[in-house]
């Protein structure tokens, strides 16, 4: 199994949520384990969803959450390309997810993680090569 780990959006947007204390610190440590690693693995989909949430969530300007994802390009980015967006769709008919959260675990196999971290999907479970692991739960 790669030792290359995808991380879900989720996890970014914990790290910096004050009201998340208990999830804010075990996404910290999660994530500075990972990147000095260099480990982590994230996708252009997450880049984009986490500048959402930053200003949606988060309530963070437009600038600072530009400077949060200019941190997440040094990771090790997974460019969504359409090969990827079709085996997406495949796997939401097969496993039942939705589109969204089938990008991330197809994103993590075509990058060659064999764990994804995330809190949106089901613990334990392996789709595509990929093991989903909740690192709250």
């Amino acid at each position: 199994m790669s030792d290359r780990v995808f991380v879900d959006t989720n996890i970014f947007v914990y790290a910096d949520d004050r009201a998340a204390k208990t999830k804010r610190v075990r996404a910290r440590t999660v994530l500075s384990e990972l990147i000095r690693a260099r480990r982590a693995v994230v996708s252009t989909q997450v880049m984009q969803e986490y500048f959402a949430a930053a200003i949606k969530k988060l309530g963070l300007s437009p600038e600072r959450a530009r400077i949060r994802v200019e941190r997440l390009n040094r990771l090790d980015v997974v460019l969504i390309r359409p090969e990827l967006i079709l085996g997406a769709i495949d796997l939401c008919r097969l496993h039942a997810l939705s589109f969204w959260d089938a990008l991330v675990v197809r994103s993590a196999s075509a990058a060659g993680c064999g764990r994804l971290l995330s809190e949106d999907m089901q613990d334990g479970q392996t789709i595509d090569g990929v093991r989903i692991e909740n690192p709250f739960g």
